[in-house]
């Protein structure tokens, strides 16, 4: 009988059916098998190198889980207290430090909660939740009208009395302004996410619309690293350079640890602890040298002079005077109030947030060897990001939340991508936002130590964007014309808006505040030119990367739903009990149902699964059967 062949447009690629046998078996031509054996022995010389100690769905032992979650926490405790020491100013706060010290407590509660809820319905990516700067310009902008300024009084410490009802007002009702524009400008964001607007937009968004937008997060974030670690340049290099030491060096030294368990009972466990904790080691000893240096006075008192910042008690002796537990709740600081002004404000930086999102999200994928997220999961993510800003507004926060860049790059460093991880650092979050006392200790960590971290951090997220075109053809002037013009606009045009902001203003104040913070978000803008650039410029899919981008998602979509499902489907059984009727395919935010169950929910039998042709293996064997 003659052999059939189907080519498929692919060379040398040729199948033959023996109909007597019913095999199937490819024709591959022997210089395929060598490229092949090369590309095998090259990709492990590469996994070995770039091997995760734990990937996504992996669950270390819980004392493990324990050590990471702090490791996270410490990474995130830059922006979550860096954020509310900017907003005291604007909010009357800068002489009680007591209420400093509540509000940073409430900040840690409200990153832990809005943390679980991304990681076990989100999402799902191991992604850490906490205070945006994108949301603390529009802040700043309301907060500097006429109607909310200081009075003069509260910025003389001797007038200031912060148990008096007046006192309290002043800076209460400045908060509550804040908390209803955060919480109705956070519902477009929950309706945009849970809608599918978003998955339909990511149709349209390939490596050169995320690689910038990733880049630029990394890019921007240059001075305020900078402003961090040059408080003292001494203590910052020397928490990069341990941080390098234990995660590039050292990576791959086992140290010995004394352990049982009930198998081999006391034992010697080699652990590589310099890879799983160089984030927590390097900070963590050059704290430990700065009280050191505090305790001997060895930093200046003055606090005018250099080097001041470094001292572990530079930001004021009050932990004494925190209470030892506290629980936040929605409304602790009154019912709050809304103005156009604020809505509108707020509403940029929500647009802002969530192009810095979907960046985080591939990002937060590749580092942690993740399938890239379906469009359910980005849709559940944004959505869920929304109800976080809904809940930061509802706590008193004053900010909203978002995806911490600074977790992804730290993610990179460890080569550490359990989810249960950020879940536990989630839990350690609410903890230290309950226990005042606790949390006011780590406050004590210096600048110059947070900002030494922060190279390393922010130096990785831009590193990962450029990453992504490894998909396209770099040597096509197309693709070389608009990363680099994005990237460089996404740069140029918020830098000169902040130093002519008068230039831009309309008259219309909710008007500047979008256009201001808009514009002064280098995501936004670089991003924006990216993707108009890649779908208006003639290019073909291969070039664009559409198509290897395409390939390496459907090549993860094809594992028999495996990796997609075990990653970014709900828990608790969810898929199998809610999301298999057939009306959820309506769903943007839901996903599809278990290759097991059909469409009404129904579980089906092996025999009438479907196979990679869209036939069931028992209609297959009658049609064979049939020509037989």
């Amino acid at each position: 009988m003659a052999v059939e062949k189907e080519h498929n447009g692919v060379h040398n690629y040729a199948f033959t059916r023996d109909e007597q046998q019913s095999t199937i078996s490819s024709i591959i031509s022997m210089d395929d098998i060598c490229c092949t054996d090369e590309k095998e022995k090259h990709s492990k010389q590469n996994d070995k190198s770039n091997k995760l100690a734990y990937s996504v769905t992996d669950i270390p032992p819980w004392h493990l889980c324990i050590f990471l979650g702090i490791q996270h926490y410490l990474t995130a405790l830059g922006g979550l207290v860096a954020i509310p020491l900017i907003l005291f100013k604007e909010l009357c706060l800068q002489h009680d430090s007591m209420t400093q010290s509540l509000l940073i407590s409430n900040f840690f509660f409200v990153a832990g909660l809005c943390t679980l809820l991304q990681v076990l319905f989100g999402v799902r990516l191991p992604i850490l939740q906490g205070a945006t700067f994108a949301f603390l310009t529009p802040a700043i902008a309301m907060l500097s009208l006429p109607a909310w300024q200081c009075p003069d009084w509260t910025q003389n410490a001797s007038l200031v009395n912060t148990t008096s009802p007046e006192f309290i007002e002043v800076w209460q009702s400045r908060l509550r302004e804040l908390q209803g524009a955060i919480m109705v400008a956070s519902c477009f964001q929950i309706v945009v996410g849970f809608s599918g607007l978003i998955g339909f937009i990511m149709r349209f968004i390939g490596p050169l619309t995320i690689a910038p937008t990733i880049s630029l997060i990394g890019l921007s974030l240059f001075d305020s690293a900078g402003n961090d670690a040059g408080s003292h340049w001494g203590i910052s290099a020397m928490t990069t350079f341990f941080i390098i030491l234990f995660s590039q060096y050292l990576r791959n030294i086992p140290v010995p640890f004394p352990a049982f368990n009930k198998t081999q009972k006391c034992h010697v466990s080699k652990p590589k602890i310099f890879q799983m904790f160089p984030v927590l080691l390097g900070m963590a000893t050059s704290w430990l040298f700065c009280y050191i240096l505090t305790v001997t006075n060895a930093f200046p008192s003055d606090p005018n002079s250099y080097g001041y910042l470094a001292r572990t008690d530079s930001k004021g002796d009050f932990i004494g005077q925190v209470p030892w537990f506290r629980f936040p709740y929605p409304g602790q600081w009154g019912l709050p109030t809304v103005s156009l002004a604020g809505v509108f404000g707020i509403l940029a930086g929500v647009l802002s947030s969530m192009v810095e999102s979907m960046g985080d999200y591939h990002a937060c994928a590749r580092l942690c060897g993740a399938p890239p997220p379906p469009r359910h999961a980005i849709n559940r993510g944004i959505g869920m990001e929304g109800i976080g800003c809904l809940i930061a507004g509802a706590w008193g926060t004053g900010n909203g939340t978002t995806s911490y860049s600074e977790n992804v790059g730290a993610l990179g460093i460890t080569k550490v991508g359990s989810r249960m991880v950020i879940i536990a650092s989630g839990v350690l979050l609410i903890l230290m936002g309950m226990f005042s006392k606790i949390g006011a200790i780590f406050t004590t960590i210096p600048s110059p130590v947070v900002g030494g971290m922060l190279l390393v951090m922010f130096g990785v997220i831009a590193s990962v964007g450029i990453s992504n075109l490894q998909f396209t053809d770099m040597n096509s002037s197309r693709n070389i014309f608009i990363f680099g013009f994005s990237m460089f606009i996404g740069l140029t045009v918020p830098n000169w808006v902040n130093k002519n902001s008068e230039l831009t203003e309309t008259g219309v104040v909710q008007l500047d505040q979008v256009i201001r913070v808009l514009l002064t978000t280098n995501m936004f803008i670089g991003g924006l030119f990216g993707f108009m650039l890649d779908n208006t410029i003639p290019g073909s899919k291969k070039e664009r990367g559409i198509t290897a981008w395409k390939e390496a998602h459907d090549n993860d979509m094809d594992k028999d739903e495996e990796d997609i499902s075990d990653v970014y489907n709900l828990p608790f059984s969810i898929n199998t009990k809610c999301c298999t009727f057939s009306w959820t395919k309506y769903l943007p935010f839901c996903p599809k149902p278990p290759p097991n169950h059909n469409q009404n929910g129904e579980i089906i039998s092996e025999l009438k699964k479907p196979d990679a042709k869209g036939m069931s293996i028992a209609k297959a064997k009658n049609n064979l059967e049939t020509k037989l």
